[in-house]
């Protein structure tokens, strides 16, 4: 006699809780900050402020596109470290979630020192 196995039924994921698997996950990869209103290290209220990247997902099934907003640091290429994000969070999520990412837009938002030092007066 064959078992026959019932179906088990289907597992949906919330953008919401993608987004926060992302944002969790862009924090994996070097030089790269939250999307708080930085210029070369400093706030605009002259205040270093540390935030996460700001990811939103759209989630269809079994895939999902995200636009992140994120901060890199200077002097890093920005072309190499958003390959970088974009190659990371593809295959993260994929093995976090399942889903198919079919794309990642980015925004940088800003540049900041990774280690910012004493300011000098010229």
């Amino acid at each position: 006699m064959t078992a026959t196995l019932a179906p088990r039924g289907r597992t949906t994921l919330s953008d919401q809780a993608v987004e926060r698997v992302a944002t969790q996950a862009v924090t994996e990869v070097a030089d790269v900050g939250g999307a708080a209103h930085w210029l070369l290290g400093e706030t605009l209220n002259g205040t270093p402020e540390k935030r996460s990247a700001q990811v939103s997902a759209t989630v269809d099934d079994t895939t999902a596109a995200l636009h992140v907003r994120l901060s890199i640091a200077y002097p890093a290429s920005v072309a190499r470290t958003t390959e970088q994000v974009r190659d990371h969070l593809i295959r993260r999520l994929h093995e976090l979630t399942g889903l198919v990412v079919t794309r990642v837009d980015i925004t940088v938002v800003a540049l900041y020192l990774n280690q910012p030092g004493p300011r000098r007066v010229r």
